[in-house]
């Protein structure tokens, strides 16, 4: 029985995976008067006088909000927001297990641009951060940057938490190959919500040549596809200094690493030939890569890493998120910014001391791994 088969009948079993339990003990009239009326009049009041206080006396100081609409869920699409919530569920388990973080889906039925800023600035009060998740793009660029000054950290995990883990990856296979990020040239394949933030943080850390190809190809000034089109108008401004139009195929020509957040079976093992000396490729479509291990490895692949468990380099965002709002969360932290961002992705390049070929990345399950995020992010925050 496959995992799909076996999940559904585990999700029947428990009706979700995730309830809401009480902390304390009501067993009798002084608990309850003080969980609620009259005793729980004091905290309130205590609060009414300091809203920082809902930190230390409500949930609120360790609970995260999973916002999503549904419209760009793993490798499902626009699914809508019951069809998202399994996921999010997900989601606040992973919280839950490795930050120790409480963390609650709300999936929402309108994918309106507006409606979803209000309807997380009207939320807000009850959580020390918001996760936007499965959110499609370009809409979720804009969601998210008009969500950056309500008071609390509000991070897209699709765009960051993706580039956080892909840079940690890269800084350990160029390691292993013996090359340096500001020499080699980088083809991200995929201009949605990963490819932009990937490009973003690797140039943050001083990536120069890169191109990034969409389903048309390469991304150039040249193409009246994108005249009106204003995210990949700013990929322009920071890519393909050169001016080169064409395929993703004439894109690798000379590449040395291919980073790919598109779709399945997009990327032929042929197209291996033309890139560099020992070829870094990062085929992250789930569930099914732009190229499998083993065609990859029939073209000549040196490094390989895509986002599934059941192949060695696990490139998943599950390593970085949880750290992330956990650190971000105990300092206080009103934003995420490029540095605490960066801090993570050099946490967890530095849990592999000596990277290999299939050795890059850690594991999900390295609970030391969450622990370096937030100490990293903790840090950063300083």
């Amino acid at each position: 029985m496959g995992y799909k088969k076996k999940s559904i009948q585990l999700h029947k079993k428990y009706k979700g995976k995730i309830e809401i339990k009480s902390k304390v003990p009501v067993s009798g009239r002084d608990d309850l008067s003080m969980v609620y009326t009259p005793g729980v009049a004091g905290p309130s009041k205590e609060i009414a006088k300091d809203k920082k206080k809902a930190y230390d006396l409500t949930m609120k100081g360790n609970f995260v909000g999973i916002v999503s609409d549904g419209s760009a869920v793993l490798g499902l699409g626009n699914i809508g927001p019951e069809a998202a919530l399994p996921v999010m569920e997900g989601k606040a388990v992973i919280f839950k297990k490795f930050v120790g973080l409480d963390a609650f889906p709300i999936c929402l039925d309108t994918q309106k641009v507006e409606e979803i800023i209000k309807t997380v600035k009207y939320l807000a009060p009850n959580f020390a951060a918001i996760n936007l998740e499965d959110i499609s793009a370009p809409r979720c660029f804009e969601i998210e940057a008009s969500l950056q000054n309500i008071g609390i950290p509000v991070m897209h995990d699709d765009q960051h938490g993706t580039a956080i883990v892909v840079f940690a990856g890269l800084i350990n296979a160029l390691k292993v190959v013996k090359k340096d990020l500001s020499k080699v040239k980088v083809i991200i394949a995929g201009a949605g919500s990963a490819g932009v933030a990937i490009l973003k943080l690797l140039k943050s850390a001083g990536m120069r040549d890169v191109l990034v190809c969409d389903s048309r190809g390469i991304i150039c000034s040249h193409r009246k596809d994108i005249s009106k089109n204003s995210y990949k108008q700013s990929i322009i401004k920071t890519t393909n200094g050169r001016g080169k139009c064409g395929p993703l195929k004439d894109a690798l020509e000379g590449a040395d690493v291919f980073i790919g957040v598109s779709g399945p079976n997009t990327f032929k093992k042929e197209w291996i030939k033309k890139m560099n000396d020992k070829p870094i490729v990062f085929a992250m479509a789930n569930p099914n890569p732009e190229i499998t291990p083993e065609e990859a490895k029939l073209g000549g692949v040196y490094i390989m890493a895509t986002g599934r468990s059941d192949y060695p380099n696990q490139i998943n965002n599950a390593l970085a998120y949880p750290g992330i709002f956990k650190g971000a969360i105990e300092s206080r932290a009103k934003k995420i910014t490029s540095k605490m961002k960066l801090a993570a992705s050099y946490a967890i390049a530095d849990l592999i001391k000596k990277p290999s070929r299939k050795n890059i990345i850690s594991s999900i399950l390295n609970k030391k791994a969450h622990e370096a995020v937030v100490k990293a992010v903790k840090k950063a925050v300083r």
